[in-house]
């Protein structure tokens, strides 16, 4: 009944990377030129954004053409801006009558610790992204646009770390197909969204196997007064049903169950954890059914984040762990 399909099968959207190997940093734009319905639900407490505010049910806009998800921190999110030239050079955008405005949502996650804190996505880099959306290839995963300097288990700050990246994952149920892109640059442990078992986090003094974070954060309590502050899960789903703007964001609200199913502790003070969703409208469906499916795509898309990441920068990767 549900089967696993390659994201370009959801021919609405196109997603391109672009990144700065050298220095650990990059982007990752998803774009749906004719506009699509979209949400947001933002559970951690460090966040960086763009355009939220567009989402709102209570706003005139009902479409975006992008969302772009980078690193960078707050930096990172003028990649926004060149999305932005870019779909204003293809026409897209919303008709304000003298002109259209493309609409680019976007978050960042903070990855200026690893090799560079001055050089981040830009302008330039965001442009770059939208171009090698359109180039016709399979988006790759691991360490690639805004999961170059992803890393994860960071509670001793970035001595126990490892390195993770950006997962991909898509299914298709009738008519109706799912997907999520998700940069994982969690505080926490990743674990099989199936099994529980943890596939990268916090390692061992010796590196030699998992600490296991919520263990280690009750054992050291008072180290749990001083987080390490470089961290942010970003991701979107994307689907070609017809949701309206308040089951996008009900839908990001729920995607976050998938967060929770593969990543432990999760949405915590020191997370900037964001969901977005994007809906192209082609099929009619069941908000219920999306809202579960959102879940599901955005875990299993979780886990191929650190199973689909190289080792890195000095850092050991779930790779280094798997028989």
């Amino acid at each position: 009944m549900i089967k696993e399909i390659d994201v370009s099968q959801l021919t609405a959207f196109r997603i391109g990377h672009a990144q700065d190997p050298v220095h650990a940093t990059g982007c990752t734009a998803i774009l749906c030129e004719q506009g699509a319905w979209a949400g947001v639900d933002v559970r951690g407490g460090g966040p960086a954004t763009r355009e939220l505010a567009l989402l709102r049910p209570d706003t005139t806009v009902q479409q975006i053409n992008c969302v772009m998800l980078s690193g960078g921190s707050a930096f990172g999110l003028a990649a926004g801006d060149g999305a932005m030239t870019f779909l204003e050079e293809r026409g897209a955008g919303f008709d304000t009558g003298v002109g259209k405005v493309p609409l680019v949502c976007g978050a960042s996650l903070f990855d200026l610790e690893l090799v560079s804190f001055h050089h981040r996505p830009d302008k330039a880099m965001g442009y770059a992204a939208c171009e090698n959306a359109y180039l016709g290839t399979p988006p790759k995963e691991g360490n690639v646009g805004a999961g170059t300097g992803a890393t994860v288990g960071k509670f001793h700050n970035t001595a126990d770390m490892m390195k993770s990246g950006l997962g991909i994952y898509a299914v298709q149920v009738g008519k109706i197909k799912c997907a999520a892109i998700v940069a994982v640059n969690a505080l926490g442990d990743v674990i099989d969204c199936e099994t529980g078992k943890i596939l990268a986090g916090l390692l061992t003094k010796d590196h030699t196997g998992f600490a296991d974070t919520r263990l280690s954060m009750y054992e050291e309590m008072e180290r749990a007064w001083n987080l390490w502050q470089g961290n942010t899960t970003i991701g979107c789903v994307i689907t070609n049903a017809k949701l309206n703007k308040d089951q996008c964001t009900k839908a990001a609200s729920i995607a976050h169950n998938g967060y929770a199913q593969s990543i432990r502790p999760v949405h915590l003070s020191a997370d900037g954890d964001t969901i977005f969703v994007m809906a192209s409208g082609e099929v009619e469906a069941a908000p219920d059914v999306i809202y579960t499916l959102g879940a599901q795509v955005m875990a299993h898309a979780v886990n191929r984040a650190v199973l689909t990441a190289a080792p890195a920068y000095g850092l050991k990767a779930a790779s280094d762990f798997l028989a």
